[in-house]
Order: C-alpha cells, then sequence, then structure tokens
C-alpha cells in the first residue's frame, strides 16, 4: 500500500515513554504511515493499551517492553532485546521525563537536581547513545541512515523561575543533539529535538476530576491559549506529523534543528496585545 511522502514502512521506531501523551501521539504518526514500532515505559497495562491503538492505527509491529529509562544498564539491554526482536532501529524519540518538583533555585536541593536529570538528561542521552551505535553499525555494513529525536521544552529557550533543573535537563540535551548531529552526519543520520507549548495530554483530561478542578483547569486552558499566537492548547494529535515526517526520509537532510510544536508561542512577546 503506497503511504505518500511520509511513507514509514519497513522502519522500525522507538519511543521511550511512549505509552501515553506526546510520546503516544508521535508514535501515532508513525504507526498511520506503516512503521513498526517499539514502545518503552513502566507501566504495563498502559503499554498494552498503547500497543493495540498503534496496531489499529496501522503500525506494522508493536512491541511494548517495561524498560527503565533511567538506568544505563537497563537501556543497553533493552536495545539488547529490541535489536533481537526487530534486526534494526531507524528513529528513537527519546520523549521520557518527567516535571521538576521545584518552585526555587533558592530551595532546590540536590535530591531533586539530580534525580530529575536521570531521566531527562542521562537517561535521555544513553538512550540515543545507544540507538545511534545501531545506527552506526548498519551504515558501516551497507545502510546508511537514521533520525535521532530528543523532546525537549520551551525552557530551552525561556527563563523560567523555579524550574532549574528541568531547564538544564532540556538545554543540556539540545546542546548534545547538535553535537550529534554535527558528528553523525556522515553516517546519513540526522538528530532534531521538538520542543512542545503547552499541551493538553490527557492529565488535564476531565474524566475523574472534582468540579473545582475542572474549573482551575478551564482557567489554565484559558490563560495559555489567550498568550498563545494560535488561540488553543495543543493536543497529542499535533505531533503526529512531525513524528511520521522525522521518522521517514521525507526529513533526510533535516537536522541539528529545534523544531517547535507550540502554536508560536515561543517567539510572542509576553507584552504583546494580540
Amino acid at each position: 500500500m503506497a503511504r505518500g511522502l511520509f511513507d514509514c514502512s519497513g522502519k522500525v521506531t522507538l519511543v521511550t515513554g511512549g505509552n501515553g501523551g506526546i510520546g503516544l501521539g508521535f508514535a501515532r504518526g508513525v504507526a498511520k504511515m506503516g512503521g513498526d514500532i517499539a514502545i518503552w515505559a513502566r507501566n504495563a497495562e498502559k503499554n498494552a493499551e498503547a500497543a493495540a491503538e498503534l496496531k489499529a492505527a496501522g503500525a506494522g509491529r508493536v512491541i511494548a517492553y517495561q524498560v527503565d529509562a533511567s538506568s544505563e544498564e537497563a537501556i543497553v539491554a533493552g536495545y539488547e532485546q529490541l535489536l533481537a526482536d526487530f534486526g534494526r532501529v531507524d528513529c528513537v524519540f527519546a520523549n521520557s521525563g518527567r516535571a521538576s518538583r521545584s518552585r526555587s533555585v533558592l530551595t532546590l536541593d540536590a535530591a531533586e537536581w539530580h534525580d530529575l536529570l536521570a531521566v531527562n538528561l542521562h537517561g535521555a542521552f544513553f538512550t540515543l547513545r545507544e540507538g545511534a551505535k545501531a545506527m552506526v553499525a548498519r551504515a558501516e555494513a551497507g545502510e546508511p541512515g537514521g533520525s535521532l529525536v530528543y523532546c525537549g521544552s520551551l525552557s530551552m529557550v525561556h527563563g523560567i523561575a523555579g524550574i532549574n533543573n528541568y531547564a538544564a535537563s532540556k538545554g543540556g540535551m539540545g546542546a548534545v543533539i547538535r553535537g550529534m548531529a554535527a558528528e553523525l552526519g556522515k553516517y546519513q543520520i540526522r538528530a532534531n529535538t521538538i520542543a512542545p507549548g503547552y499541551i493538553k495530554t490527557g492529565i488535564g483530561a476531565d474524566q475523574g476530576m472534582s468540579e473545582e478542578m475542572k474549573a482551575r483547569m478551564a482557567q489554565v486552558d484559558a490563560h495559555f491559549s489567550a498568550k498563545t499566537p494560535i488561540h488553543r492548547a495543543g493536543t497529542i494529535a499535533d505531533f503526529e506529523g512531525i513524528g511520521a515526517y522525522l521518522c521517514s526520509d521525507a526529513s533526510s537532510f533535516h537536522s541539528g534543528d529545534t523544531i517547535f510544536i507550540d502554536g508560536a508561542s515561543h517567539i510572542h512577546a509576553p507584552y504583546a496585545f494580540n
């Protein structure tokens, strides 16, 4: 079946944290273009639900694994199993991460600093490093190419008070991605960052929420929508297209970039009147 410019058939994409939110949106875009998908996440029930959804969306093969994306040892073992099952990896989306629990630089302690970096920075680096190793081995065997993708944040370009460990992780991996793009281009491997804006990932869904919480979330939605040039919150569906694009050969000359999926909020001045 012809799938057009963003055809992902025959390609294997690994998505960490792929059983929900932005990761699932990215994976769904690949699935709709016929790609094979590996999910790494820790919740077995959510993994099974996501795998069924991706298969129904059109994915060739889907396997969900329980992998701790903060552990170098688990990541290395995870790749061994992935390559044994699929035989290759063509695209890696290092999406796993967590929000900062800090609210001030003055009270950000060592435990919180290091715990967040273990996933958002170190885990993401090891995930992309091991993916790059597999892609380079394939290139040296005569089949170059591959796509490494990191899930960044507007904190890479905006000063946001309090969440210094989160911003450090996102900005640090942004620099790593540019270094990977420079080093790995000779293998036709590209490396890019996606930087989301305000996205409704399902955490704020109405189901099971109190009326008070629904009202608060409506206020949050209205606040961010008013400050975003495209006046709405983002959804996980907004990541389907970029997932298919970055997995497919359509992006084969696009590397070293930070791609904002944010309704243009990163270029919108806070003192703008519209």
